[in-house]
């Protein structure tokens, strides 16, 4: 496989530190609010690229954090009228129904901030010692032109850096490049008993801390969006080497911004959604589909005449699924023909080019391509006639390829007694047509309409499905 490294700006060959194991950091979200779309792409790619490591028979140590101390989280504390705690513990409960209904597998640790202050504060300590931090006022602040290579992802250099944006004019600091690690106390504001006083973590500074505490000194891929390259990604990488002399990540993946009707999604243009937002109008495994259907270093433009298009083509996908799963469930022809065992070598071709495509950068967007592909190939292939054994080569090899993305999934959500009553209403409805009642017939499928029910009559019965 070959990934796109942020840091050296061209595909590289992916080769684990361990062979056969995969040491995967994705910066999380800062627990304030429900999270946004923007937050929600690199959640879905690089949960998509997790999926596929152990489809390819990788370990995967995957380590997504929540920032739970966080000027966001007082100010919202203040409007909500409870404490930063209930904040974080009430956005991270509300994180995980929006990621499930994103398809989002969880990480094996979602670290806290707060529950990381003693290996944060022996971790600047340690910087501190190294002469690369300073206490000033209460902070402590990372002397940033004592690393050498700061720029290296971004690629920026000091003189640039002076010149840009972002750089905070502080009279704490010894060089307005410096950046904190640990803030001083504040009236109204959360603290925890350090050797500089009672104060709060920094920012930059979790993210080093608890990839370390569980991953180690040296990360195979560090991801997260475009927008924590700099300086977010940039100071972990000063702070990290220069405390544990050694490389922070092999690999660093980030992907493209949200666009929406053109335009970059910002709270200033008034463009900005939540995912629970959009889960009112679309349901979030369409949402999954539509993020992974462009290449992930791609802008994604979001509207809603792009969603309905998603939708179109999703539902291509779960029609031909559906189509072949009807036909099997009711046919009795056993024992794959001849015909049909040449087209075998077909089906599986479609395997080679699924992973063809995602070992390219994780190329989702032509993965997708060759989904389509099968699918069609079902379409022409799938008959009445055909053997059991026939379509199920067909089907496994559809799931296995969905599966490896999550889209396209059968909904096992539905509940018994609608089954049940739907059921008895075809039933009903195939009776009355025998009986020629044809409005009987028809009051029974706007009854059905009416659930939120489609239906289709085929030579081998009735095929239903929830709209």
């Amino acid at each position: 496989m070959r990934v796109y490294n942020t840091m050296t700006r061209q595909k590289e060959e992916f080769i684990p530190l361990e062979p056969g194991k995969v040491k995967m950091y994705v910066c999380g979200p800062t627990v304030y609010n429900y999270i946004h779309l923007g937050n929600a792409r690199p959640f879905t790619v690089f949960d998509a690229l997790r999926r596929y490591f152990e489809y390819r028979g990788y370990e995967v140590t995957y380590i997504q954090n929540f920032t739970d101390v966080d000027d966001k989280i007082i100010k919202r504390s203040h409007e909500e009228g409870i404490s930063p705690e209930e904040v974080s513990r009430k956005y991270i409960e509300e994180y995980f129904v929006d990621c499930d209904g994103l398809g989002i597998k969880r990480a094996n640790v979602h670290p806290q901030v707060t529950d990381n202050i003693k290996e944060i504060i022996n971790f600047i300590q340690t910087l501190v010692d190294k002469g690369f931090a300073y206490e000033s006022e209460g902070d402590v602040l990372f002397r940033t032109r004592k690393f050498d290579e700061y720029g290296k992802l971004s690629h920026q250099n000091i003189e640039e850096l002076e010149l840009g944006a972002r750089i905070d004019v502080d009279d704490k600091k010894e060089d307005p490049l410096d950046f904190v690690l640990w803030k001083a106390k504040k009236e109204g504001e959360p603290g925890w008993a350090s050797p500089w006083g009672e104060g709060r973590p920094g920012w930059h500074i979790e993210c080093s801390v608890m990839s370390r505490r569980y991953l180690g000194n040296t990360l195979d891929i560090h991801a997260g969006g475009q927008d924590l390259q700099f300086p977010h990604h940039e100071n972990e990488i000063a702070q990290s080497e220069c405390a544990n002399d050694a490389t922070f990540a092999r690999y660093w993946m980030h992907n493209g911004y949200i666009n929406v009707d053109g335009e970059k999604m910002s709270k200033s243009l008034g463009n900005f959604f939540t995912v629970r937002d959009i889960s009112k109008v679309y349901d979030l495994g369409l949402v999954r589909f539509f993020l992974l259907s462009t290449h992930y270093r791609n802008p994604v433009n979001f509207s809603d005449t792009i969603l309905e298009q998603a939708k179109s083509g999703l539902e291509r996908l779960t029609n031909a699924r559906d189509r072949a799963e009807f036909i099997l469930s009711n046919q009795t022809v056993e024992g794959i023909s001849a015909e049909e065992k040449e087209l075998i070598p077909t089906i599986e071709s479609f395997r080679d080019k699924f992973i063809e495509a995602m070992d390219d950068d994780l190329n989702t967007a032509d993965a997708i391509s060759t989904i389509f592909e099968l699918a069609k190939f079902m379409n022409t292939n799938v008959a009445e006639t055909s053997s059991k054994e026939f379509i199920k080569c067909n089907l496994d090899m559809f799931y296995e390829l969905t599966n490896v993305l999550n889209i396209a999934q059968k909904s096992d959500d539905l509940d018994e007694e609608l089954v049940k009553k739907v059921e008895d209403l075809i039933e009903k409805r195939t009776e009355a047509k025998k009986a020629k009642d044809f409005a009987l017939a028809d009051k029974i499928r706007d009854e059905l309409t009416s659930m939120g029910i489609s239906i289709e009559d085929t030579r081998q019965g009735v095929k239903w499905k929830k709209m």
